[in-house]
């Protein structure tokens, strides 16, 4: 009688258990051969990892519905005896879990080669819906910054954007993020993350520190006086805003005070392109240039070049030539170029950087997940994260590091701010985190994967937030090889226009998905493209190629024109090849509608 292998297995203990517990992220790790005669199973690491590293010891198996296994104990004993002589193991069936799935048990401790023979012979199978190891869990601590539990804009549930389930994986080490701003004023929360920048202002009307270019990024303050910027300006005190950016981005973390960066393993290099009345285009150029690892005459090399560059700023006016030559030739040499939508209330299209191609546009989000109130919007937004809204409860902003100082510096603070510049830095720190976790990674994979893996905005977002609220967690699992995200790889379209019948039928339209491997995403992502007069009338499902419904938006009054968003489906018990279908229907009358295009992104 074989002895059962729960025996002879080492027992972790987990010294602090918290109320929640986070799934245990995995990187890829290529599965090698036993024998050279042995053809390798192609199955992902995920798939046969319990934990990091280690082999899985248990499978959990969900068969579907019409299977004799998923509802037959001996049923799917015997399966797993079957399964389990085709690979050349010994498999026992263990038990049948409350959602309906089988818990497979592997015998004897097996390689990570051995367990991926067993679920490929479970992936096979028609009448297997999924198969995923059983793996650990631990306790996801958290930092004990002493400002942290403000910081909502991390880690709350309804619109934070999941960052502490990002820190399993990577935390942003080996990365320089370029904050173009006003420069960096000392602060002891974030010293420690700070490398050699520039302070790229040429005209001394603008820098206030009494000169022009130099090497020296500190912020001596923007505060203006009556008339100084315009006829009609009015004095305003420094923002320290640069150093407010850059605390989002990479403040020092678990160290006992202030607050949590994002990417608290990256640094930061400040460049100075902002002072008193803002900055012109000519320097934010060539800081852009130099950031990147670009040449700039009379400037000295950048020892620090950053591979990400966050531009929490911007002006009226379309991108231009020269501003988008520059962001070209930084993304041609490897670095994401993240930028502010703007804070107007009006179409992004018509403000630069925001508008320019080839960067990740960010929106404000407030802590409720709706478009904050003074957000821009539109097409070329390509994403939302949280900016925060101070308006009505101070505590609803994104606290950061400061300075108390009103013209030049004081002593140093921290304060909320809201603005599509807080937007900015989260996805400018989640940028740094993916190159931190996958350093292959280049620009348009970044963006793709931010947008591919972000959720519904649980609020609403006239005018259009791109792809929806950023999640750092599923984003950077997908990047790093776990399971549960998508890379954004591949994208498959239907554009054929269909008239939605007013109170009548439901219509259909159909995607033909080939060439994936395996069962779709757990964040597979479905942008929907529908013009309509009264968008409450609309009940929206996904069909999956089994015939599987997935409710996407049920009606509602919401008398508002047009659905214009991408759903997040967790899918994962489908597979992914086949016909996929969305199934639209108009459930009142007096209104109608077209459906334009909808895609679906593996």
């Amino acid at each position: 009688m074989r002895t059962s292998a729960s025996l002879r297995r080492k027992l972790i203990s987990v010294a602090a258990v918290s109320a929640a517990l986070f799934t245990a992220t995995t990187t890829s790790v290529a599965v090698a051969q036993d024998s050279p005669t042995r053809e390798a199973a192609a199955v992902p690491a995920d798939r046969t990892e319990s934990a990091p590293g280690t082999p899985a010891e248990r499978l959990i198996v969900g068969y579907k519905s019409g299977a004799a296994e998923a509802k037959s104990n001996k049923a799917a004993e015997a399966d797993a005896a079957a399964k389990g002589k085709e690979a050349g193991e010994d498999l026992d069936f263990q038990r049948r879990l409350g959602s309906g799935a089988a818990l497979v048990d592997l015998g004897e401790r097996l390689t990570k080669r051995d367990v991926a023979d067993v679920v490929a012979e479970y992936q096979a199978d028609p009448q297997v819906a999924y198969v995923v190891p059983d793996r650990l869990n631990k306790p996801l601590a958290t930092p004990n910054d002493t400002e942290y539990s403000k910081q909502w804009d991390l880690f709350e549930s309804t619109a934070g954007m999941n960052v502490p389930g990002a820190w399993d994986v990577a935390t942003g080490s080996g990365v320089t993020v370029a904050v173009i701003d006003t420069g960096y004023v000392t602060h002891s929360d974030l010293g420690a993350n700070i490398v050699g920048g520039y302070d790229f202002i040429s005209d001394t009307a603008v820098s206030n520190d009494g000169n022009g270019r130099d090497s020296n990024p500190a912020d001596t303050g923007d505060w203006t006086t009556d008339g100084q910027c315009a006829a009609d300006w009015t004095a305003t005190t420094s923002s320290w805003h640069g150093t407010h950016v850059a605390g989002t981005i990479a403040a020092v973390t678990n160290n006992g005070k202030g607050v949590a960066g994002i990417a608290y393993g990256a640094k930061v290099s400040p460049l100075r392109v902002l002072g008193q009345c803002g900055g012109y285009d000519s320097d934010i150029i060539d800081a852009i240039t130099w950031a990147s690892g670009g040449s700039v005459s009379g400037v000295p090399a950048n020892t620090n070049v950053a591979k990400v560059i966050n531009m929490s700023l911007g002006g009226g006016g379309a991108c231009t030539t020269a501003t988008q030559s520059a962001i070209n030739a930084a993304v041609n040499r490897g670095t994401t170029v993240v930028v502010a939508a703007g804070n107007s209330n009006a179409n992004a299209a018509n403000y630069s950087p925001a508008s320019c191609n080839n960067v990740i546009s960010v929106a404000a989000a407030d802590r409720q997940g709706n478009r904050s109130y003074y957000s821009n919007f539109g097409s070329v937004v390509d994403i939302a994260a949280p900016g925060g809204e101070t308006n009505s409860v101070t505590a609803n902003g994104i606290l950061s590091t400061l300075n108390s100082g009103s013209q030049g510096p004081s002593s140093e603070s921290y304060e909320y701010y809201q603005g599509t510049s807080m937007a900015a830095p989260h996805i400018a720190g989640l940028a740094a985190l993916m190159k931190s976790a996958n350093a292959s990674l280049t620009p348009a994979q970044i963006e793709s994967a931010i947008k591919s893996n972000a959720r519904t905005l649980p609020g609403t977002c006239s005018g259009g937030c791109g792809s929806g609220l950023a999640d750092a967690a599923k984003t950077v699992q997908a990047v790093s090889g776990s399971s549960g995200g998508s890379t954004g790889g591949t994208t498959f379209t239907s554009t054929s226009a269909a008239a939605i019948p007013d109170n009548g039928a439901a219509i259909e339209s159909s995607i033909a998905v080939s060439g994936r491997s395996g069962n779709a995403p757990s964040a597979l992502q479905v942008g929907v493209d529908i013009t309509h007069t009264y968008r409450g009338d609309l009940v929206i499902d996904l069909v999956a190629p089994d015939g599987t419904s997935y409710r996407l938006k049920s009606s509602s009054s919401d008398s508002a024109d047009n659905v214009s968003t991408t759903y997040t489906v967790n899918a994962s018990s489908e597979s992914a090849n086949g016909t996929w279908k969305l199934r639209v229907q108009d459930t009142a009358a007096q209104d109608t509608g077209t459906l334009n295009s909808w895609k679906l992104t593996f």
